[in-house]
């Protein structure tokens, strides 16, 4: 019983954070909307931080397992393309982390170190994706211009979310969908002539 409140909790905390905004949503109104008084929540979490620590323990491990690499063989299009929807769909399912990164991570140094360390890995599994391009002969492209790219997927993927806010759209998810269509076109100048054609023809066929 306790372990299924515990988790109650959580994806109530999770889901109102995603709504409203982490700032916005106290104990008291997670506990309101659960119906349990806040004693009972203080008795499974110290407080807020704690909450949102537990959150970001799920959403790591949801992250490393979508940064995983295909074993035995150089990855292709294809692949980075399935890898990058596993990503954006993490980030989409812990959007309120994205949204909110700076005002979280400035009050939180152990999730800013955490947070510092995932970065370090996507940045790592972008650079081996496209030197796998290179090395395949799909793609052109120097050691510092792998390392630019993988930089800046990183930007785009992590503040698209707050791009796309301040650009005015109200649909996140179809932002999501851009945000992923972004980052595949960062790749593009690099390509040889008929990969950029397969690249165009993912794209248009994603996007309405």
């Amino acid at each position: 019983m306790a372990r299924q409140t515990r988790q109650r909790i959580l994806d109530a905390a999770l889901a109102m954070f995603n709504e409203q905004g982490e700032p916005n949503v106290t104990t008291n109104h997670i506990a309101d909307e659960l119906d349990i008084s806040p004693g009972n929540l203080y008795y499974h979490f110290r407080n807020k931080d704690d909450i949102i620590e537990q959150l970001f323990q799920r959403y790591e491990e949801r992250m490393d397992a979508a940064l995983a690499a295909p074993e035995g063989r150089l990855r292709d299009l294809e692949d980075i393309w399935l890898q990058l929807h596993l990503v954006f769909e993490c980030i989409w399912e812990y959007r309120f982390l994205y949204r909110d990164i700076v005002e979280i991570l400035s009050r939180n140094r152990r999730l800013r170190l955490r947070f510092g360390r995932i970065l370090k890995r996507a940045a790592d599994n972008a650079q081996t994706s496209m030197r796998g391009l290179v090395q395949a002969g799909v793609m052109r492209a120097s050691a510092a211009e792998v390392e630019a790219t993988a930089t800046n997927i990183l930007v785009v993927a992590t503040f698209w979310l707050n791009y796309a806010s301040v650009r005015g759209d109200r649909d996140e998810h179809e932002a999501i969908r851009q945000g992923i269509v972004q980052v595949m076109m960062l790749l593009s100048p690099l390509l040889r002539d008929a990969e950029r054609v397969h690249l165009n023809t993912l794209t248009r066929a994603y996007t309405p």
